[in-house]
């Protein structure tokens, strides 16, 4: 099974494709935008997102229809979008690891697993990054087989949620007085008083 992944060449995405190659399923990683003639050409079976930075036009997502797959770090429908973790700590809300199916929207498919994560309050931006990115790549590993198979029922997200762009964390950059080496301890529901 010929399987596209859509992300950076970073250790979580590396981890992921190296447990796909020891599977026995050819994985081709791809980090800019897709051309969609090319992508059927190739004929992939699947797609898996993780980290990927670009918008997947609809005619791939009907290609693949139902196959493909985006690994996020928030415990969806909270904090779609860009910095989730930011967001899950600025903002108070349910901090955790999703893998959803990628529909037009952004982080807006239905849901095939997903785990809550308990933040520790000495916990940094960056040490919460590096956990949840341990959490995803755990529950993507423990579900592959059924996701390939199909035998997960997909859940429509529920509730309102979150959605942050990229630029909506501008006003809150002051707070981050050492960088994603900020405690998070000092950062919980900092946007409910901007």
């Amino acid at each position: 099974m010929k399987i596209l992944f859509l992300g950076p060449d970073n250790d979580p995405q590396k981890e992921i494709i190296l447990y796909l190659d020891k599977q026995g399923y050819e994985v081709f990683m791809q980090e800019g935008k897709l051309d969609s003639l090319a992508v059927m050409q190739e004929q992939y079976y699947f797609l898996i997102s993780f980290g990927y930075r670009h918008i997947i036009k609809n005619d791939i997502l009907k290609y693949f229809n139902n196959r493909a797959i985006n690994l996020h770090i928030s415990y969806l429908p909270w904090n779609r979008g860009s910095d989730p973790i930011l967001w899950s700590v600025l903002e108070n809300t349910p901090k955790g690891v999703t893998i959803h199916q990628i529909d037009e929207g952004l982080d807006t498919g239905n849901i095939l697993c997903q785990k809550e994560v308990i933040f520790d309050e000495n916990d940094t931006l960056k040490s919460l990054y590096k956990k949840l990115n341990v959490e995803i790549v755990e529950l993507f590993k423990v579900n592959w087989a059924n996701i390939r198979s199909k035998n997960l029922i997909a859940k429509k997200q529920d509730g309102i949620g979150s959605y942050h762009k990229s630029s909506d964390k501008i006003n809150f950059l002051h707070l981050l007085k050492h960088g994603w080496e900020t405690s998070i301890n000092g950062l919980i529901g900092k946007a409910k008083n901007v």
